[in-house]
């Protein structure tokens, strides 16, 4: 044992060949050991281990971003068979979202209390355990739910991966690493359509669930037998649990809310309740993270803070908003987010459902996006390490609003494979400014603010996902009730009302990516952001060496 104790402490003091071979030859009992910087990232590359276990944490996380959008073009399928609307269908897609959203937060506590190891295993036990739920659930609340504990079993990994990654690379290097492991990530919404559909169409939507079973089989033993953990944990650490609450109560009232809109009128309960509660959720939620307990005053939401259980560490830490650059950042993404997940549910059911193609088409059209997306992804890397994010960003919502652009220019007879130019264009453009502008607006965080605002910015992008695709979905068939009645009626008439909303949809759609543009043109600034100045010298420069 003591033999043991000093091979340990040698190899964390001499990092190298000599610690890598140290990890490599480990055990399950030496697995549980803290990777320190050192022993991964060792001569400007990583170790055997470290490469092992971020490649394992890579595609746990691509199996999520996966999960989330596969059965985009199997939604119309499932809509049919238990005979409800489409509303309602998206729900499956749009609990994935907002589960994850209300699970980010819990990223710091959880990365503080528990190992990597311990993380991603219950993680993925969860994962299986809905995945075999909704493939053999009867009805549709209990694929729903099924639904519900695949997003909680995959809500963490991204921003685990993302800590990681920030943990073990240097600053120089982070915007290559976080563009290599951000092709999976973008690879992954795109490839979910494409291999649902064709699965709806072969041998129906309940196989999906079925390969995800198998996949998260697969995922548990990986990371039992080769992942290490990354950071030291803290078992004396808590979460404040009543935060979570509030947060479901919030984003899960004020969805229900919007999704009861086109069964309900605004005055009924199942919407205006259901939407008050929300936003006071919300307000709670917020106020609760910013004022402390103890904090003296007379305002109506300090005394109300005040009141409920105390909070020793924020669930959600919001003070990392006080740093600008970060704010620019999480905004971007959230735009993005907003636009882009209401557009991947819309767009197969205006294929589908206007078009008449099959499911498998659907996702073929869309799969141009995600080869698109993957090299923007790793270039736009690249490209941040060498120019800096406002060069970059400024390119890449530029291309992200000619494609939305592009595509709101569809209609009944339109060349079907213009959406799939359109979506290649626009997922060109979000490779290029999600990643680099999320990973510039980290690196203006102190080190110890990382993880805070990873869970953050993921929080955020996750909510405007999840209320982005109902609230899209609701303005498009209400503009399309509207136009069909117009029209007369029929299914002549519904088809051309159907289509009318999802142009109306796709130019609000535009609309919010050009906001996107100027707010990163006015903010994306300062240390590490780079110019067009900056560009220019470095170019003149290497002409005259």
């Amino acid at each position: 044992m003591k033999k043991n104790k000093s091979l340990i402490s040698h190899s964390a003091k001499k990092p190298g060949k000599d610690s890598a071979k140290a990890s490599t030859g480990s055990t399950g009992a030496s697995m549980a050991r803290a990777l320190t910087r050192e022993e991964s990232y060792v001569n400007g590359k990583l170790t055997r281990p470290a490469l092992v276990s971020i490649s394992i944490l890579t595609f746990i996380t691509f199996v999520g971003n996966f999960t989330q959008l596969q059965l985009s073009s199997a939604l119309p399928t499932i809509v049919a068979d238990f005979h409800i609307s489409v509303t309602t269908g998206q729900w499956l897609t749009s609990v994935f979202q907002l589960v994850m959203g209300v699970m980010v937060p819990l990223t710091a506590f959880l990365t503080r209390r528990f190992s990597t190891r311990q993380i991603v295993i219950c993680s993925m036990v969860v994962f299986t355990l809905g995945s075999a739920l909704a493939w053999l659930g009867p009805t549709f609340v209990l694929v729903l739910l099924g639904r519900l504990l695949e997003a909680v079993g995959t809500g963490v990994m991204w921003p685990v991966l993302q800590i990681t990654v920030f943990s073990i690379y240097p600053l120089s290097r982070r915007g290559v690493a976080m563009g290599t492991v951000g092709m999976a990530m973008s690879v992954a919404p795109a490839l979910g359509p494409t291999i649902g559909g064709w699965q709806t169409d072969m041998t129906g939507w309940r196989s999906i669930f079925l390969t995800l079973t198998v996949i998260g089989v697969a995922s548990v033993l990986l990371a039992v037998c080769f992942l290490h953990n990354f950071g030291e944990s803290d078992r004396t650490a808590h979460a404040d649990f009543f935060s979570v609450m509030l947060s479901i109560f919030g984003f899960g009232g004020l969805m229900f809310g919007f999704t009861n809109i086109e069964a309900y009128p605004f005055t009924n309960p199942m919407v205006w309740c259901a939407m008050l509660i929300g936003v006071l959720g919300i307000i709670w939620f917020v106020a609760r993270q910013f004022i402390a307990p103890c904090e003296p005053g007379s305002n109506v939401m300090k005394r109300l803070v005040a009141r409920s259980p105390k909070v020793e560490v924020p669930l959600l830490d919001l003070h990392v908003l006080r740093n600008k650059s970060f704010t620019v950042g999480t905004m971007t993404a959230a735009l993005a987010f907003f636009a882009f997940s209401s557009i991947m549910v819309i767009i197969p059911l205006y294929i589908q459902n206007d078009r008449g193609y099959s499911a498998m088409m659907s996702g073929l059209i869309m799969l141009p996006g995600a080869i698109g997306q993957c090299i923007a992804q790793f270039g736009g890397g690249r490209a941040l390490d060498r120019f800096g994010a406002r060069p970059v960003a400024l390119v890449g919502t530029t291309i992200l609003l000619l494609g939305t652009l592009g595509m709101s220019l569809i209609g009944p007879h339109t060349w079907i494979w213009w959406v799939s130019i359109c979506q290649f264009t626009r997922q060109i453009g979000m490779g290029f400014v999600l990643m680099p502008v999320t990973t510039w607006s980290l690196n203006c965080l102190a080190s110890h603010e990382v993880a805070a605002g990873s869970a953050v910015t993921n929080t955020v992008r996750q909510i405007a996902g999840a209320m982005g695709a109902p609230i899209l979905v609701i303005i498009m068939e209400s503009i399309a009730a509207t136009r069909t009645a117009a029209l007369g009626g029929g299914h002549a008439a519904a088809i051309a009302g159907s289509i009318f909303g999802v142009q109306s949809v796709l130019r609000l759609s535009t609309l919010i990516v050009a906001v996107m543009l100027v707010i990163v043109f006015l903010g994306v600034r300062g240390e590490g952001a780079g110019s067009a100045r900056d560009l220019a010298r470095r170019t003149v420069a290497k002409l005259h060496k």
